[in-house]
């Protein structure tokens, strides 16, 4: 008697096939569900093209080829730094940041507020990129940045533009010196253009005249009048009240260039003109 030798059952090659594209779409899913979430840019694209709106993002640059991502005051990330000679080599340094966090993870990513990373430079010549509180900053990259004593620490976003309040990085500095030496750490520039102006007896002083400033810079109008008045940026919508014999300053940035007047209202006189390039 003739037997067929034993065989195992298999689906068809197209049930098969269907089988395991349903296996890899469960595995896909239960990866993207399970997954950590990222903000990285889109092959193709730029750093600064990244999704995230958070801020203004500016022409102006820091000095190192960033640009600027400007936010309020209020609420904005802040740097202090101090800094110590090593027992054995270099220095430490150590950052104490408010508003913020390091997020090593999603460098590349899009700009979040108060989050990224921080880099140093010496005497404005980059160092070093970092993603901590704490960083050592041996002897030998000293030398191989080719010396110096001023150290700034500057915070940037995850797309690698510079946080910025008032078109200025938001950064701390320290010196570096012997190891008797104290480190100091000095207020963060804060460049602009400040005009001191004063109104008596209908007159201004100095007198009225253009004043260049630059696109994105901070303008600080310090005005004091001998009469109640009204200070006003044309162009720009900018007032600010005017007491008798108090001291009173309007801060704006222009965004865009052209010429502008700033006078007052009760009085219509001509203070200066703003030529904003």
């Amino acid at each position: 008697m003739n037997r067929r030798p034993n065989r195992t059952w298999a689906p068809p090659r197209a049930q098969r096939s269907a089988a395991a594209l349903l296996v890899a779409a469960l595995l896909l899913g239960a990866a993207a569900c399970g997954g950590r979430a990222t903000t990285h840019h889109k092959p193709g694209t730029s750093h600064e093209q990244a999704t995230g709106s958070t801020g203004r993002l500016l022409t102006a640059e820091d000095g190192s080829g960033h640009r600027l991502r400007q936010v309020d005051a209020e609420g904005a990330p802040e740097v202090a730094m101090a800094v110590r000679p090593d027992s054995e080599d270099g220095w430490n340094v150590h950052l104490t940041v408010g508003n913020f966090r390091f997020t090593p993870d999603s460098v590349g990513g899009a700009a979040l507020l108060g989050r990224g990373h921080a880099r140093l430079f010496l005497d404005g010549h980059p160092l070093a990129r970092v993603y901590g509180a704490w960083f050592h900053l041996p002897e030998s990259l000293l030398r191989a940045a080719g010396g110096g004593t001023r150290l700034t620490a500057r915070l940037y976003a995850d797309d690698h533009t510079a946080w910025a309040v008032d078109a200025a990085p938001v950064q701390a500095t320290a010196t570096l010196g012997g190891a008797a030496s104290p480190p100091t750490v000095p207020p963060a520039p804060r460049p602009g253009t400040t005009l001191d102006i004063s109104v008596r007896d209908g007159k201004v002083s100095p007198a009225p005249g253009r004043t260049e400033v630059k696109k994105g810079r901070t303008v600080r109008l310090v005005v004091r009048s001998d009469r109640d008045d009204t200070l006003h940026v044309h162009g720009y919508d900018k007032e600010a009240r005017l007491p008798a014999g108090r001291t009173v300053t309007l801060t704006f940035t222009p965004d865009r260039t052209g010429l502008f007047e700033v006078e007052t209202h009760e009085s219509d006189l001509l203070l200066t003109q703003l030529v904003v390039r």
